[in-house]
């Protein structure tokens, strides 16, 4: 095994953080003729899951059969980043079908 590059995984974090906090022209309204499709952004959301999770047991499965290009710190950190998708996904669901109780048990 290698020794760790600080600086190698210093830029890494750096990018991690900036995939975790886009710009803020992102979360920017719709334009006025267009709407949001939030099935839309749902299905991106659940893919990217998906994708971080299948590159998280890749990087894994090459690490654990020695391959000589696999790195430790790389692998723990998409591991760790898939983990963190997950339970993010699962809490928005928990938080979309809680919302869903609520309107279906209003009275008017």
């Amino acid at each position: 095994m290698s020794t760790i590059d600080v600086n190698n995984l210093l830029s890494q974090m750096r990018r991690m953080t900036a995939q975790v906090h886009p710009p803020e022209t992102a979360f920017r309204a719709a334009p006025v003729g267009g709407q949001a499709d939030f099935s839309a952004l749902l299905k991106q959301s659940i893919s990217a899951v998906g994708q971080n999770q299948l590159e998280a047991g890749r990087m894994a499965a090459s690490f654990e059969r020695g391959d000589p290009g696999a790195d430790l710190g790389r692998t723990m950190i998409a591991v760790q980043k898939a983990d963190l998708s997950l339970s993010t996904m699962v809490a928005v669901n928990n938080k979309l079908v809680d919302a869903y109780k609520q309107i279906m048990n209003m009275t008017f």
